[in-house]
């Protein structure tokens, strides 16, 4: 076999992360599991557009990716409300892509609706570093205690921050007022209040949203 063809028959037989798994709105598990199946880059960027979910009472409570919200929508968990334009083809079928769907049965959201993890505070502070100000992507962004866990400092919402490597490394294990550097903003733990200001910013984006977010 010639190397070209070596080569794209490796290709056509590549795992791609994309298919591998999805996020259930409020957790980090896996959707489950589903044939192979190959995924273009476009298609892989559309799955992972964001989708507003609502409550079975039509109240905003999270955003997931297409991916999910197909899932759910195909398990019979939840159903459209609005769809957009595009479509994503298996072998058998054309599926509409929504754009916001609505759960079928009523789930009670609690005060602190999100577990602490660095998703979670990289989303809470919008991937923008709380010392310089700047916005980064996740990959360059890590998480800094504001009181140094050497001084007692404990990892909860109100000690943690995101932070770009540059200011991390400058900061050290100091205070933010030892090391010359202000935060932006105070921080605060990840609420509902906190999603539904985000779930605005995204829903910007897309009007269909918009009845949805603001009222």
């Amino acid at each position: 076999m010639s190397p070209a063809r070596s080569s794209a028959s490796e290709s056509r037989g590549r795992y791609t992360p994309e298919a591998a798994g999805a996020l259930v709105p409020g957790s980090d598990g896996p959707a489950g599991s589903r044939p192979y199946n190959p995924i273009t880059p476009r298609r892989a960027s559309l799955m992972q557009e964001p989708v507003l979910v609502l409550n079975a009472t039509y109240e905003p409570i999270n955003v997931t990716a297409v991916r999910r919200a197909m899932v759910l929508m195909l398990k019979g968990v939840a159903q459209a409300e609005e769809m957009h334009n595009s479509e994503v083809h298996s072998a058998a079928h054309a599926h509409k892509v929504p754009s916001v769907i609505r759960l079928l049965a009523y789930r009670h959201i609690p005060q602190q609706s999100r577990a602490l993890s660095r998703k979670n505070i990289l989303l809470r502070d919008r991937n923008t570093c709380q010392f310089c100000g700047r916005i980064f992507p996740s990959s360059e962004l890590t998480l800094d205690h504001v009181v140094p866990r050497s001084r007692g400092g404990r990892s909860s919402w109100e000690n943690l921050v995101a932070c770009c490597y540059r200011c991390n490394n400058g900061k050290g294990d100091r205070t933010p007022e030892e090391a010359g550097l202000k935060l932006a903003r105070r921080p605060r733990p990840f609420t509902l209040h906190t999603s539904r200001q985000l779930m605005r910013l995204i829903g910007h984006r897309d009007e269909r949203w918009r009845k949805y977010l603001f009222y």
